[in-house]
């Protein structure tokens, strides 16, 4: 079970729970209704149950961050967020309507079709962009029409928002999207591209023009990296009624490179309006897959790309100071003096990002339980405590974020989330003396020896009334 199970009649900060609407894998989504909201309202809450995956969470916290940023005909219209201390959800706008997932199953469908559709999506993505988000998953079942007729995009639980900490980034070092759709930058884990999105778009508007995905459906890392030096099949090839200036579009999108696509969705949508603007090049008269040798000449470069690196917790103009907070109980006055340095190094510093980090140790044994004795998801739990922690700091959300670090080793967690995110400092506290960390090492110790930055180790006595705990390496 999860904690925020919800059942019809539920009333939860003004909102009438009605009738379940889906559930997906992330997500349940509910009708609702609110007295001062005349419109009807979907309530979208996380589906979090034993063993789920933690990017579920941050997954939801992302889009709780993002949706009520949006605002515009493309983007559902949001009324409201929780908060993981008691229920996260959105409430937001009910569109009327279905998304375009049914359109795919019976594709390939008409060429004026695939153009309309084209026409409207890149035209959503010309708004959502000058927002500055990368949607990051555009697929069939998170676009929907209006009865207006303008795309609309639901699910931001991948989104990057440039202006924000990109946890997702931050604390997951593995491509994230929708296998087919995913683009190549996404497969080397760079999320700052907003190019991104026009390969997506692509490879929806070659399946629904041909009928076949352009990569096939892969299932695993390596089956994805394929796109990086594979390219498709040309349309016109599978289909040779498409125009050759669709399949020049196409294929442009579909560039590994994303300076090879177009550089915005407004250029795409130019095009997609304007056929006979479109400067038809070998793309558009290609009629077969490139050959062998140009394929393994294009691989062998790939394998010498150094790794592509975005800054995840903000721009770079801004120092990033990361702060490993303990919060086991017992070292409640490490994290009060942790806090107190913190606020004073920040009050020297004029830009600051701050990133709030706490590992949660994994057993490498057991599978961890991710419930405490009270039956609250520990990742969630971790999350709200390191909220409260930084409450007194206050800063505005976009100069700080919080990560709940999933790893059977508190040290490596962080010196690999410090190294992956570009930490300028990194603060901690340090726990007592005792005969197993004198032995093993402690965490502070680890990470000052092999940590990419400046780090600032926080020590404070133990109250007098307060027996020092035996010596036990916990999460930091």
């Amino acid at each position: 079970m999860s904690k925020y199970d919800i059942k019809e009649g539920d009333v939860i900060d003004g909102f009438v729970i009605g009738e379940q609407l889906h559930t997906g894998g992330m997500a349940i989504l509910w009708h609702a209704t609110h007295p001062d909201i005349e419109s009807p309202i979907v309530f979208k809450v996380p589906k979090i149950l034993e063993g789920d995956d933690p990017t579920v969470i941050v997954g939801f916290e992302m889009e709780m961050m993002i949706l009520p940023r949006l605002s515009g005909p493309h983007v559902p219209k949001v009324y409201a967020v929780g908060d993981f201390a008691t229920m996260p959800y959105v409430a937001m706008e009910f569109i009327r309507g279905e998304t375009i997932f049914p359109t795919l199953e019976r594709a390939p469908i008409a060429v004026d079709e695939v153009v309309s559709l084209g026409r409207k999506i890149s035209t959503a993505l010309v708004d959502l962009h000058r927002q500055k988000v990368i949607h990051h998953d555009i697929k069939p079942s998170n676009i929907m029409i209006r009865p207006s007729g303008e795309a609309v995009f639901i699910d931001f639980g991948l989104s990057r928002h440039l202006e924000l900490p990109d946890l997702l980034e931050a604390e997951f070092h593995l491509p994230m999207g929708t296998a087919p759709y995913i683009s190549p930058e996404q497969v080397r884990q760079f999320r700052a591209e907003p190019r991104s999105d026009l390969f997506s778009l692509g490879v929806l508007l070659y399946h629904l023009a041909t009928g076949e995905r352009p990569f096939g459906l892969p299932r695993s890392t390596q089956a994805l990296k394929k796109r990086l030096w594979r390219d498709p099949v040309p349309p016109r090839k599978i289909r040779p009624e498409i125009p050759a200036w669709l399949q020049e579009v196409i294929l442009r999108c579909l560039e590994v490179k994303p300076a090879n696509r177009y550089p915005t969705a407004a250029r795409l949508a130019f095009a997609l309006q304007n056929p006979d603007s479109v400067r038809l090049t070998q793309r558009a008269e290609k009629i077969s897959r490139d050959g062998v040798i140009t394929v393994f000449r294009r691989w062998l470069k790939v394998r010498a790309l150094p790794p592509l690196e975005s800054h995840s917790i903000g721009a770079p103009s801004a120092s990033i100071v990361m702060v490993a907070v303990d919060l086991e109980e017992q070292y409640h006055y490490l994290a009060e003096a942790l806090l107190d340095h913190t606020k004073r190094l920040l009050s020297t510093m004029s830009d600051v990002r701050l990133a709030c980090v706490n590992v949660n140790k994994i057993s490498t044994v057991f599978m961890s339980d991710p419930f405490d004795e009270q039956g609250r998801n520990v990742h969630i739990q971790r999350l709200v405590e390191l909220r409260d922690w930084a409450r007194p700091i206050a800063l505005a959300s976009d100069k700080i974020s919080f990560h709940v670090l999933e790893n059977m080793d508190p040290a490596e967690a962080l010196i690999e989330f410090a190294q992956s995110n570009h930490a300028d400092q990194i603060l901690m506290c340090a726990r007592g003396a005792g005969n197993y960390r004198r032995f093993l090492g402690s965490v502070s110790s680890q990470v000052v020896a092999r940590a990419p930055c400046t780090v600032t180790v926080v020590r404070a006595p133990a109250p007098v009334s307060e027996k020092a705990p035996a010596a036990n390496e916990m999460a930091t």
